[in-house]
């Protein structure tokens, strides 16, 4: 995971002029590794299906990473022969490499990849990338898993694309429903800031993307689609799910450390209404809240644990002690990262010691309580002190809560709005895929090109009012669960 980027602020999402002729609003990326028989067919396919229903000007980009068979002869002859395909040959493996690689170099301001193989009905890329078109989302994915996607495969591997995005759901709270899917686009301002977060360069490169662009607040369109298992596929299962898995543990670790900058990238648009100065609306509190009782009920429960298991060899009041400590440390860390969204090491001991002492109160409180009850009782049921602990863990939750967000923790509130971007031509710093981010080089989308884009052109992108009206999409006449 590179931690040590800079990617700055992404500009507030606006609906993609009108492009002049040959000007391309969309790179498709097939990333092909020893696939000399499927290209062809596939790319011929995709031509067919984007001249005839797509809208604008499109680019098919066949991302060869160190093929070992006629792959990159039969891609330079395709490149040949239609003007809106070109090749790129990379000398290292590594799909993620190949995707980064080539997208970093676009100038297309909508990019997709898809696998070569087709599995995924093509009726469903205009539908992924309209919303990246309009302005609506950042990110769009694919979904085999929707309640209306049609999908043909078989057991095994519906066991494992089902077993792998619950594991993303369990450790790194993701989400998006199909992390694997092979049919994704992104805006490319989105990406020239992701990219260089991005360490990944095989089949997890698609996952820790989604994961870090759902981190910093980025809306992730999924699309329902048909889809039909490739028996001949070369992807290695077993290989691929353990490379997953590590990537799951190295993003996860990243993420609970706070060494990632996602800071800088959370609700960067300034177009989100939770922005907004609204009178009479205490910013974050609901979430707080929320964020607090669920830390709470779980701290209480920890705490009775632990008083009863301390309770077996110590007094009462020295049990209390002992639990209500340990609890509060913990419920301190929770609160800190989960309630106040405090990320990383600094501040921690100041928070920490911060919490002791509101820990102190509520010592007090259920300490006094105690004393109270013993006083009263001469020897109470344990099933009673619980009682009684329990309403002064409640009076002193709500002390707790107040003094966390007024004391410990006022620098946290919700994120400041930007304000918006000025209108006009706005450039872009991309780098290439892997490159520290003090190599980039400005360029932007040109408006009206008379040339076919090479690598390193630089020009300008007006950003204007002008839309275009998409045309209408034939319906698909086949269910793949028909086997047609």
């Amino acid at each position: 995971m590179r931690t040590d980027s800079s990617p700055g602020s992404l500009p507030a999402r606006e609906h993609l002029p009108a492009a002049g002729a040959g000007t391309p609003v969309l790179d498709v990326v097939i990333p092909v590794y020893n696939e000399e028989k499927d290209l062809r067919p596939c790319v011929l396919r995709l031509h067919e299906h984007l001249t005839r229903t797509f809208p604008y000007a499109f680019r098919i980009t066949v991302a060869d990473n160190a093929s070992t068979d006629a792959t990159p002869r039969v891609a330079a002859r395709l490149a040949a022969e239609l003007a809106e395909v070109r090749s790129s040959r990379l000398e290292q493996k590594g799909r993620g490499r190949a995707l980064g690689t080539v997208w970093s170099a676009s100038d297309a301001p909508v990019l997709a990849y898809m696998d070569v193989d087709l599995s995924t009905d093509l009726n469903a890329l205009l539908p992924l990338v309209a919303p990246l078109i309009s302005g609506h989302s950042d990110l769009a994915i694919g979904s085999r898993l929707a309640r209306s996607s049609r999908v043909v495969r078989g057991a095994k591997r519906e066991f494992i694309s089902r077993t792998y995005n619950l594991i993303l759901r369990g450790s790194l709270q993701a989400r998006f429903s199909d992390a694997q899917c092979g049919f994704k686009a992104i805006r490319r301002d989105v990406a020239q800031v992701l990219l260089p977060l991005v360490e990944d360069t095989g089949w997890f490169f698609d996952t820790e993307l989604l994961v870090l662009a759902e981190r910093a607040g980025l809306r992730i369109h999924e699309v329902p689609v048909d889809w039909i298992d490739d028996p001949d596929s070369t992807v290695h299962i077993v290989r691929t799910a353990t490379d997953d898995l590590r990537g799951v543990w190295r993003v996860g670790k990243a993420l609970a450390t706070g060494s990632l900058p996602l800071d800088r990238l959370a609700r960067p648009f300034g177009d989100d209404p939770r922005d907004r100065d609204i009178k009479d609306v205490p910013q974050g509190l609901a979430r707080q809240l929320v964020g607090f009782c669920v830390v709470g009920v779980l701290s209480t429960l920890f705490y009775l644990v632990l008083y009863s298991g301390f309770r077996v060899f110590a007094g009462s009041q020295l049990a209390n002690a002992l639990a209500l400590l340990v609890s509060a440390v913990a419920n301190t860390a929770a609160n800190r990262r989960l309630t106040f969204g405090v990320r990383g090491r600094g501040g921690a001991v100041r928070h920490q010691a911060q919490g002791l002492v509101v820990f102190g109160i509520g010592l007090a409180l259920t300490s006094g309580s105690l004393a109270a009850l013993s006083a009263a009782t001469a020897d109470p049921a344990h099933s009673t002190e619980l009682a009684v602990l329990i309403a002064a863990n409640l009076a002193a939750t709500v002390l707790r809560f107040l003094l966390f967000r007024a004391w410990v923790f006022p620098d946290a509130p919700p994120a400041v709005p930007q304000a918006p971007p000025a209108p006009g031509p706005r450039p872009y710093a991309a780098a290439p895929y892997g490159a520290a981010p003090h190599e980039a080089t400005p360029y932007a989308v040109p408006a009206c090109p008379t040339t076919s884009f090479r690598a390193g052109d630089v020009a300008e992108h007006p950003r204007g009012d002008a839309t275009v009206r998409l045309a209408p999409v034939r319906p698909a006449d086949t269910d793949p669960r028909d086997g047609r």
